[in-house]
């Protein structure tokens, strides 16, 4: 058994390690030189793993179980809630139209209802796995239609959880699929009990984390021996793989949860960093999975069905993802590169289609056939992905740029700054005026080159990642600046830096008060809203030219910017509510007109005059064009007497 899995962990690493160079040199991305791998050693090409496909679903389980735990990780419900219109829009539109369509189909291809709705719903499934790997790959992740890809993702992702609880409802019985001995608690339930069962286990997952798992990691934090804690992670994973197992639940669904529990801990960057390494890999081998998984027996035997199978497949959701991708407003070159991304069928729809035979919804036959269009779509994505890229979008549309490598980075200096577009430039000019260096970071490849061309010293780097933050020196620097575009990646930066790197004060951007807010609910003071002292200064300079005195304009426009910083931190906790914040609102309103009319009922004038009196002035112009005889005239106290008549 040992040297079993040793020998087949070897021949997976070796064919990852020659196909996916080869794959990458001529283009054609990792996953797919994962998935070649997996084809040429699996069973119907070389036979050197999966002889009766036992052992790969092994790997291919582990590698599920473990991608999917990396997916609920990044799953932060605060992140959620951001994106939750862009979210909740494009995801429930794809998956309710998608499911419709598919329903539809398999209706008049003969399948009961409950088969066509189970089928559906498994197909309408996208991968997380290949769209996320080769968005990142692509440095496409920031695009638009990166965005509404992570969307769709996400949503797909939560809705599995729904998903799994309808199934057994449609289940014809409640006895096992035929070839299978009844193996967990559910198996033999009828429908509705399995239902409630699921349910049952979910929210023990759920309420497990938030009372045993955090306090256990806290527990193990305290010992600081970072491997125990590494190990004390992957202990949960597979703990409740395992235990979700034992109920007859998906191990993936399980570990997706645990994932999802520990997202919203403060653990959550540290168990990242670990797990990173492993990331990759894990991914890998579960593309090398699928690649051995094929049925080419079936696929031979009968070509004509399958092959139609998969082009009805991803030919329906394409057409279903460009109506989704029109109504979001992509571009065509975007529009085209999401239908393109997101038409395969996902890594979910392996453990539903295992769930829909063991309900014996699907017959063991149409099972085996749907897994095989899964694994053939996923196969497919790449190379279609590249055909756009080298053949479609240069001629119809805007082809996107790869994005280089992150620099290595000889500069540390007491400031960093993250992003240098207008905001973080004029930060950075103004530092450089008074004798401060800044390390300068910046995720935009064109706009680093054009820096660099007039003089800036800029680093191309993602500033939220935790090794290009220390290499920025972020170890020893003093201060950080947030000045990122996106609220939501300035966000992700302030968390992980406040997290990692206590000592550094950040001064965070902000867009306008409902980021304020939100920065504030993360525990930082320093706020600098972009729009707020540009938008004073102008009403400053209008009062100037209605008559008002130069240093009272400028006075009440402090005062004003005073009151509106303290009225955004007393408005900050009922920011939540909006019915509570609408009417602390109007009264901070009012507060703030009333103080700024008391302060113009104060004589401030007898000072106005040293700023720019107009007497004044047009008495140093005529005593500049009269000469020194000026000075002998009297006209020193007529200004005094002008000026004392003004006050």
């Amino acid at each position: 058994m040992t040297s079993t899995l040793l020998h087949d962990a070897l021949l997976y690493l070796a064919a990852a390690i020659v196909f996916v160079p080869i794959a990458k040199r001529i283009g054609m991305g990792s996953v797919l030189g994962y998935l070649i791998a997996g084809i040429i050693i699996g069973p119907f090409c070389l036979c050197l793993v999966g002889g009766e496909g036992k052992d790969v679903m092994h790997f291919a389980e582990f590698g599920v179980v473990m991608m999917l735990f990396l997916i609920g990780l990044e799953l932060e419900p605060s992140h959620f809630w951001r994106m939750r219109q862009l979210i909740l829009g494009t995801g429930i539109l794809q998956v309710g139209l998608t499911t419709l369509l598919f329903v539809a189909l398999f209706l008049l291809l003969g399948f009961s209802w409950t088969a066509a709705l189970a089928i559906g719903l498994a197909l309408s499934m996208s991968s997380t796995a290949i769209v996320l790997q080769t968005l990142r790959e692509k440095g496409l992740a920031a695009t638009q239609s990166g965005r509404c890809s992570f969307a769709v993702l996400l949503f797909q992702d939560i809705s599995v959880i729904p998903i799994l609880a309808l199934l057994p409802l449609l289940a014809v019985s409640g006895v096992p699929a035929q070839g299978e001995e009844s193996a967990s608690f559910l198996q033999g339930l009828p429908g509705w009990a399995q239902t409630i069962a699921l349910l049952l286990a979910i929210n023990l997952v759920v309420v497990s984390g938030r009372f045993l798992i955090v306090p256990f990691l806290r527990f193990i934090a305290r010992l600081h021996f970072q491997e125990l804690f590494t190990a004390s992670a992957l202990f949960i994973v597979i703990a409740t793989a395992t235990l979700m197992s034992l109920v007859g639940l998906s191990p993936a669904l399980g570990t997706f949860l645990a994932g999802v529990v520990l997202a919203n801990s403060e653990y959550r960057h540290e168990l990242e960093s670990d797990i990173a390494p492993f990331k990759g890999i894990l991914l890998g081998l579960f593309f090398i999975s699928v690649g051995t998984s094929i049925n080419f027996s079936l696929i031979l035997n009968e070509p004509l069905k399958i092959l139609a199978l998969v082009f009805m497949v991803i030919a329906g959701k394409a057409v279903v993802l460009a109506l989704t991708g029109k109504l979001a407003r992509l571009s065509f070159d975007q529009n085209l590169l999401f239908c393109i991304g997101l038409a395969q069928v996902g890594e979910f729809a392996f453990v539903l289609f295992s769930f829909i035979s063991q309900l014996s919804i699907l017959s063991l036959e149409w099972t085996d056939t749907m897994m095989a269009v899964t694994a053939l779509s996923m196969t497919a994505t790449p190379v279609l992905l590249l055909f756009n890229e080298r053949l479609v979008q240069p001629r119809f549309g805007t082809l996107e740029k790869i994005e280089p490598e992150p620099e290595d980075i000889d500069l540390h200096a007491p400031v960093i700054i993250a992003g240098f577009g207008h905001f973080g430039s004029t930060v950075g000019r103004f530092l450089k005026a008074n004798g401060i260096h800044a390390t300068i970071l910046d995720n935009d490849s064109d706009r680093v080159d054009l820096l660099r061309r007039m003089g800036c010293k800029v680093f191309y780097g993602d500033a939220t990642r935790v090794d290009i933050l220390k290499s920025a020196g972020a170890d020893q620097a003093r201060i950080l600046v947030a000045a990122i575009g996106s609220p939501e990646i300035n966000s992700d930066l302030i968390e992980k830096t406040g997290k990692l790197f206590p000592h550094l004060t950040i001064m965070a951007r902000a867009e306008n008060n409902q980021d304020a807010y939100h920065l504030m609910d993360m525990g930082v003071s320093h706020i600098y809203r972009e729009t707020l002292d540009t938008a004073v200064r102008l009403g400053v300079d209008a009062l100037v030219k209605l008559g008002f005195r130069r240093y009272s304009a400028t006075r009440s426009g402090q005062n004003f910017i005073r009151y509106d910083e303290a009225t955004c931190l007393r408005l900050a906790p009922h920011s939540h509510d909006k019915d509570t914040y609408i009417d602390n609102f109007r009264e901070e309103i009012r507060n703030q007109e009333e103080m700024l009319s008391s302060d113009l009922k104060f004589d401030h004038k007898q000072y106005d005059h040293a700023w720019d009196s107009e007497p004044n002035r047009e008495e140093f112009d005529r005593r500049t064009e009269s000469g020194p005889a000026a000075k002998s005239d009297g006209s020193k106290d007529s200004v005094s007497s002008d000026s004392s008549e003004e006050r």
